[in-house]
Order: structure tokens, then C-alpha cells, then sequence
């Protein structure tokens, strides 16, 4: 089970290769461009691919853990451990229930986005090309797109 960001150490075992899993909304395309062989699942609260299990962020950790002891052990002890804990979150009961990041993240001339990845930028990392300025979340974006910019520049 991966919680987070905590997929890119299963995917580095090679433990999710051909399967499906999810991360942090925020690290949806790195997951993706760094594994290929692994089909990220956006929007998705938590999955489980055999024995495996990702969740995205933090609190979709908890929902994965209670959606595990709810396998082991049944709805009831489940709901009586979210009670024990005093959870309130129902994410455990619909993996589906992170829709708002399924989508892409909206880029705008006021709101310019990674032109490799498509997320938040570092308005510090930029690189110009053909008159038009480029932004990056990260450097290592900024090196992939300097590298080869014909295939990011927007046509």
C-alpha cells in the first residue's frame, strides 16, 4: 500500500508495472512520464490492483486503510474503526470520489502552467523559444523541454 507520492517507491520496484494506481493529484503526469508501463488512474481517491493499493494525498491514505480493514474484516469494523478514530471522511466508501482532479488543470495567459507536465509553475524556471516564453514546475522540466521544445511548443 502507497500513500501519496509514496507510488513512485512501489512503481520503483517494479511492483506496479502493467497495473493500475494513482498519486498525489499533483504528481499525476510525473508518475506517468517516469513509468509508462503503469496506467495512473486521475480522480481516483485510492486503487487497488490485486494485492496492491496507491492512494492520492494524505487523507486519501486513511480511506484507502479503511477501505483495506474493510476487506479484511468487513463494513461493520470498519465503521467501527472510523468512529474509533473519529473520522468522518466517507472517501473510503467510493475510490471514484476525487473527480475534481480527474481532469487537467486549466492553463490561461494570466495562469501559464508546465509546458511539459501541465501543472503548477516556478515562474523562475522559464526558457523561451520561437519569441515565446515557456514555464516549468521543476528544473528537470525545464531540461526535458530544452532538450527537444518542438515537441512541447504549442503549435
Amino acid at each position: 500500500m502507497s500513500v501519496c507520492t509514496g507510488a513512485f517507491v512501489l512503481a520503483s520496484t517494479g511492483l506496479l508495472s502493467g497495473k493500475d494506481a494513482t498519486t498525489h493529484h499533483g504528481a499525476y503526469v510525473d508518475l506517468a512520464m517516469q513509468y509508462p508501463d503503469i496506467h495512473v488512474l486521475r480522480g481516483a481517491r485510492f486503487v487497488e490492483s490485486g494485492n496492491l493499493a496507491s492512494a492520492g494525498g494524505l487523507t486519501s491514505g486513511i480511506d484507502l486503510a479503511l477501505r483495506v480493514v474493510e476487506r479484511y474484516f468487513g463494513r461493520d469494523i470498519a465503521s467501527q474503526t472510523a468512529s474509533l478514530l473519529e473520522y468522518q471522511g466517507q472517501g473510503w466508501l467510493n475510490p471514484s470520489s476525487n473527480a475534481e482532479f480527474a481532469g487537467p488543470i486549466r492553463q490561461t495567459a494570466n495562469h501559464p502552467l508546465c509546458a511539459v507536465c501541465g501543472m503548477e509553475i516556478d515562474r523562475s524556471l522559464s526558457s523561451t523559444y520561437k519569441g515565446k516564453t515557456y514555464y516549468f514546475c521543476v528544473k528537470e522540466h525545464k531540461q526535458i523541454f530544452d532538450a527537444s521544445p518542438e515537441q512541447f511548443a504549442a503549435k
